[in-house]
């Protein structure tokens, strides 16, 4: 039988009229009313403007049980494609709450899937926008099933192309799992929630009655959990972090992150203002860090965990390092548990993408007490040193003020591979400081002298002058050289430069195994 063109470009154009009404505009518009975009709003915030281009756009479920032959829909609840930002290739998926509720099937899954493969062919990045009910119940092992695809791939990508999950509805339940593979997690204060088992489950089985948000809202899981890395108050301010982020990262593992020269200015000069010579006194290390990076370029992860670290991208003269620094502010910048797991993530992320990595040192010791000991510091603390010594790409560290004990260790020392070890006339490089020093090694000294007092004052003077100083660091070969706080950008600037082409190739085996 012979087509004809009209009547098939006619049946086309309801087809794509079908599939882009999502569940239909009463849906659409709750939607709206709780603040929230629909799957292909948010795909179009995502992407540079006119290059997102739809695949699979017309796949449906082929279940049939339980009256699902009468709910399907094309596109079955999720919209996947490719479009470019910042002019690069990437792929995404968006799940669409107002089709079933978002929740996931076979042909849904699929789709996804499909979309990870083509991302890892192409070696470019994969963006996924969760807001779903979770399993879609209809389809009972099937839809088990397909997250078990998608949690396969997540992880074989791991390492391979950058992954980002964005939360801007529910995600519950073994849902949950893939977002937690991926490299970053973003949510929006108002309308996000992950949990593994929801309210209900909570209540029936403890009888405490918490709402969504107190159990896996955003605020829990960026302050409390650690799940989240980036919170923003609304969807749009949401994706537009997303895009900036994506700035700083490569395509892939084989790739250098884009260089984007932004406005230096001189403003090393005011670091004595900011960091005490006193190091009882605290100082914000985010001062720090925008006397040293391109004005305006740092980028801080998870801000609101563990914030005794700091961690989070920059650049200098245009090059994306990843910064990890003491907060001087909290817990006197010690590290423990949280911090350590925050750390060595990051770390780890940025040695994946081949971005160096800039350490700023201010630390007194792993945080000491039995909570620390029975919650397992040991083996949290050992993630840190795991993952700088396992880093080949360039890494550079300035100690500012304390280096003590085997948190000096973690933070990045020569021992555990730094190319390049500054250090300020103030640093104090110890085992400890002088007053819990001299408690243990003068303690006869001081208890047999007349003036006990006067001879710790002195025996104290005498350990900071024989200890306590970068110089002695640096003439065993520990610090690589002492500079003055105005001279630190234009030096750490001149290593990276150097450490550019640094190739690194750590013994053949199969992988680490990190002390997780």
């Amino acid at each position: 039988m012979e087509k004809n063109w009209e009547k098939e470009n006619l049946k086309l154009a309801e087809m794509r009229q079908e599939t882009a009404s999502g569940g239909g505009e009463k849906l659409i518009e709750r939607q709206h009313a709780a603040g929230k975009l629909t799957a292909r709003e948010r795909l179009e915030a995502l992407f540079d403007d006119h290059t997102f281009a739809e695949i699979n756009d017309m796949v449906s479920s082929r279940a049939t049980d339980f009256g699902m032959d009468k709910k399907k829909k094309p596109g079955d609840g999720v919209v996947t494609g490719y479009g470019k930002i910042h002019g690069r290739i990437a792929f995404a998926s968006s799940q669409d709450f107002t089709v079933s509720g978002g929740s996931l099937g076979e042909a849904h899954a699929m789709k996804i899937c499909r979309a990870m493969d083509l991302a890892m062919e192409m070696k470019a990045p994969f963006i996924a926008i969760n807001d779903s009910g979770g399993a879609r119940i209809e389809e009972g092992i099937d839809s088990l099933a397909g997250y078990a695809d998608i949690f396969y791939r997540n992880t074989i990508a791991s390492g391979v192309i950058p992954q980002i999950s964005v939360i801007l509805g529910p995600c519950a339940g073994g849902a949950c799992y893939s977002p937690a593979i991926t490299d970053f997690i973003f949510m929006t204060q108002s309308n996000s929630q992950m949990y593994i088992t929801g309210p209900a489950v909570v209540k029936s089985v403890t009888g405490e009655v918490i709402s969504a948000a107190d159990l896996g809202g955003a605020g829990v899981h960026s302050s409390v959990s650690g799940v989240a890395h980036f919170v923003y108050q609304d969807e749009l301010s949401c994706l537009n972090g997303v895009r900036r982020l994506m700035g700083y990262l490569p395509q892939n593992h084989l790739e250098r992150s884009m260089t984007v020269p932004g406005k230096e200015v001189d403003r090393t000069a005011s670091l004595p203002d900011i960091v005490p010579s006193d190091g009882k006194r605290g100082y914000d290390v985010r001062l720090v860090i925008e006397t040293m990076a391109d004005q305006g370029s740092f980028m801080e992860v998870q801000p609101d965990f563990a914030r005794n670290l700091v961690v989070g991208f920059a650049r200098l003269k245009g090059r994306t390092v990843g910064i990890v620094a003491n907060q001087a502010l909290y817990m006197a910048g010690s590290l423990e548990i949280n911090a350590s797991d925050k750390g060595a993530r990051f770390i780890r992320f940025c040695d994946c993408f081949s971005i160096p990595l800039l350490t700023l040192v201010d630390v007194p010791a792993f945080l000491p007490g039995s909570q620390q000991e029975h919650g397992g510091i040991i083996r949290h603390g050992a993630k840190m040193l795991y993952a700088y010594a396992e880093a080949t790409v360039p890494k550079v560290s300035l100690i500012m003020r304390k280096a003590y004990g085997g948190a000096y260790i973690a933070m990045n020392s020569k021992g555990l591979g730094a190319d390049i070890v500054f250090a300020w006339p103030i640093a104090e490089i110890s085992v400890m400081g002088a007053s819990g020093a001299v408690a243990i090694i003068g303690k006869k000294k001081i208890e047999a002298s007349p003036d006990p007092a006067q001879a710790r004052r002195e025996m104290e003077e005498e350990y900071n002058q024989k200890q306590m100083n970068p110089y002695v660091a640096a003439r065993h070969g520990y610090v690589d050289e002492v500079i003055l706080p105005e001279e630190t950008r234009d030096r750490i600037v001149s290593a990276f430069d150097m450490l550019q082409e640094k190739k690194k190739q750590l013994p053949e085996k199969k992988h680490g195994n990190i002390p997780l």
